[in-house]
């Protein structure tokens, strides 16, 4: 039996503000943007090298959903993005003032520090220290 997640659902507040952080700060790509109605799209990013899950970016459509808009994890880390070389793709999301809330720090899994999305969730970026624990092959 195979199994696998497809995708993650991220509320947004707009489409085209979240497809230009992911596509042009986080350097994603944009897998599908489709139209499904009036206000409603398909639309999937994911990282360089993502062979399994990629995240779809879900406008909130109510109060409620909205109000989980930078906080759907109750403020944990929510996602985790790997890199082959910490220090160069650091330094480049520095520069495109990308906020980090957390300092880059070794451990036993890797080198990790904690950034926001333009939203607010929390993201692990690390480079791991073991090179097969689900990373970019």
């Amino acid at each position: 039996m195979y199994h696998r997640i497809a995708h993650i659902a991220l509320v947004v507040k707009d489409y085209d503000e979240a497809i230009d952080f992911y596509v042009n700060t986080l350097e994603f790509k944009l897998l599908e943007d489709t139209r499904l109605d009036e206000k409603k799209r398909w639309v999937v990013v994911a990282p360089n090298g993502a062979k399994e899950c990629s995240i779809l970016l879900a406008k909130a459509k109510n109060e409620a959903q909205e109000k989980s808009i930078g906080n759907q994890t109750g403020g944990r880390v929510f996602l985790f993005l790997h890199t082959d070389d910490f220090w160069r793709d650091y330094e480049k999301l520095k520069a495109k003032n990308v906020t980090f809330v957390r300092n880059p720090e070794k451990t036993e899994y890797g080198t990790v520090a904690v950034f926001e999305d333009l939203y607010g969730n929390l993201w692990d970026f690390i480079e791991p220290t073991d090179k097969n624990s689900g990373f970019i092959q």
